[in-house]
């Protein structure tokens, strides 16, 4: 087996490096996942990819603290996962996501943190809790298909919570469509969504969140996305072009 290395991504190598997800440095989705990256690096943010000594992708991981965190959870002396990813089944269940959790767990303590904690489900576009679990992190709490993960090491603080984002979906009525650059594929979901409401002849309405506290008060789990339609969430992930037109086929009785 080939030796392993950690790459700390920043902006001096990121074209290099790229951000694990999306490598093509040329998709717009790239450039604004960039600008989103140097302003978060001041809040504490880091992404780290695993690779052989051949610069062969293994998987990545992205943190930041909890308090900068870009979904509804609080938690402010913790260290907060948004993404974990191994990409081959083959490199799945071989210690390596533990490798990239163990460098969250190293910088919430070299920042004097009590803990790390992370969101996951078995739904789409978010790790489900089995490796966390596997590595001691506890479930201290659960809104929907979305569980919040903790693993401490001050036993005298308290665990993060999950904030509650079901009541603030009410204040959107007719179609809306909320999202963050925090992840890059979201501006072509954007962008395809957008052509798609106007052939429907649908206004949708499109908002961008440029904080981690609009994120965190966004009203979906996963913070970055939210598709609403008169109040209720529609979906809470990247949509595909099909997958929206069937949306709007079954919403508005087509």
């Amino acid at each position: 087996m080939e030796n392993l290395k950690v790459v700390d991504v920043n902006l001096d190598n990121v074209h290099k490096e790229t951000f694990y997800c999306i490598k093509d440095i040329k998709k717009p989705g790239f450039e604004s996942k960039r600008k989103w990256f140097e302003k978060r690096l001041k809040e504490g943010l880091r992404l780290k990819i695993l690779k052989t000594e051949s610069d062969k992708m293994i998987g990545f991981i992205e943190f930041i603290p909890a308090s900068k965190a870009w979904r509804p959870v609080a938690g402010d002396d913790f260290m907060f996962i948004h993404c974990l990813y191994i990409y081959a089944k083959k490199n799945r269940n071989t210690g390596y996501g533990k490798l990239l959790i163990n460098e969250a767990e190293m910088e919430a303590k070299r920042l004097n943190m009590s803990g790390v904690c992370v969101m996951t489900s078995d739904g789409s576009w978010i790790t489900n809790k089995t490796i966390f679990e596997k590595y001691n992190f506890t479930q201290v709490d659960q809104r929907g298909r979305f569980e919040l993960l903790s693993k401490k090491w001050n036993s005298k603080i308290e665990h993060p919570k999950l904030i509650d984002w079901t009541a603030k979906q009410r204040q959107y009525q007719g179609w809306h469509l909320i999202y963050a650059d925090q992840c890059p594929w979201h501006e072509k979901s954007v962008f395809d969504l957008l052509n798609t409401a106007m052939d429907f002849g649908i206004d949708l309405k499109i908002t961008k969140l440029e904080t981690s506290e609009q994120a965190k008060n966004a009203p979906s789990g996963f913070g970055v996305f939210s598709l609403i339609y008169n109040g209720k969430l529609i979906d809470d992930h990247y949509l595909s072009t099909t997958r929206f037109k069937n949306i709007l086929k079954k919403e508005l009785a087509l």
